[in-house]
């Protein structure tokens, strides 16, 4: 039995390779390895020429991270800090408000929890810092914590509620990696069932009536705690199952 496609959604950048000045599908390989550590196969998600049929062909999807979302999305305007990926947001949106349609198993990190709360109906605080007076959700200033071998995350606890998916998959609590500066103030569809316990900020959310509609504010294809994947693979081979 092949194992379930599950959708990644990446950028699209300008990069310098060799000799070559050229636009590139991008996305660090820690989700195309956490997918695959956890039973799914892979597949690049491009923003260019947005459209939903490429949900058609998968199983699964993940919105992966990346820069802002644009607050125009939810009628607000852009804070000084902001640095919106427009291109994203665009095709992504689409993609998300589908793949709830249809019903499909999602997983969102970080941004793309966020998204899920702004394709609903919802909206964001642009800069935590604002809100909550100080920087711990993401790393120090000039690092890059995305650059290979960089461990320059903020890290926190992160306390789940009783009863919910969520709490049967991570348990009462957990320690996560984190970095953002943007986070949920109002998640539309979704429920709320994780927060960092010194601050509130959302870190987990379900959508009360779909099959497996998961988002998780931190990073978890950066460390060694692949649970979100894995259930999203079971997930996924779980609804292919049932249509086949």
């Amino acid at each position: 039995m092949r194992r379930p496609l599950i959708g990644l959604t990446a950028y699209a950048e300008h990069i310098h390779h060799g000799r070559n000045d050229l636009m590139a599908a991008m996305l660090p390989m820690n989700y195309v390895k956490a997918v695959h550590a956890t039973g799914g196969r892979a597949v690049l998600i491009t923003p260019d020429e947005p459209g939903t049929d490429v949900l058609e062909s998968l199983d699964g999807i993940v919105f992966c991270g990346g820069g802002d979302i644009d607050p125009a999305n939810w009628g607000a305007p852009r804070h000084p800090a902001t640095e919106a990926d427009t291109v994203r947001d665009a095709s992504e949106l689409l993609l998300m408000r589908a793949a709830l349609e249809a019903d499909m198993p999602i997983l969102g990190v970080c941004r793309g929890m966020q998204l899920m709360a702004v394709a609903t109906g919802g909206s964001l605080h642009q800069h935590l810092p604002d809100l909550v007076g100080h920087e711990r959700h993401r790393a120090a200033a000039g690092t890059d914590p995305l650059a290979a071998g960089s461990s320059d995350f903020g890290r926190h606890d992160v306390v789940v509620e009783d009863g919910t998916a969520s709490h049967r998959l991570f348990g009462r609590a957990l320690t996560v990696n984190s970095f953002h500066h943007q986070a949920i103030a109002d998640p539309g569809e979704f429920r709320p069932v994780g927060w960092c316990p010194d601050d509130q900020v959302v870190e987990i959310v379900e959508h009360p009536g779909k099959s497996f509609a998961l988002g998780v504010q931190w990073h978890p294809e950066r460390t060694a705690d692949l649970r979100t994947f894995a259930a999203l693979a079971d997930a996924a081979a779980r609804d292919r199952a049932s249509v086949a």
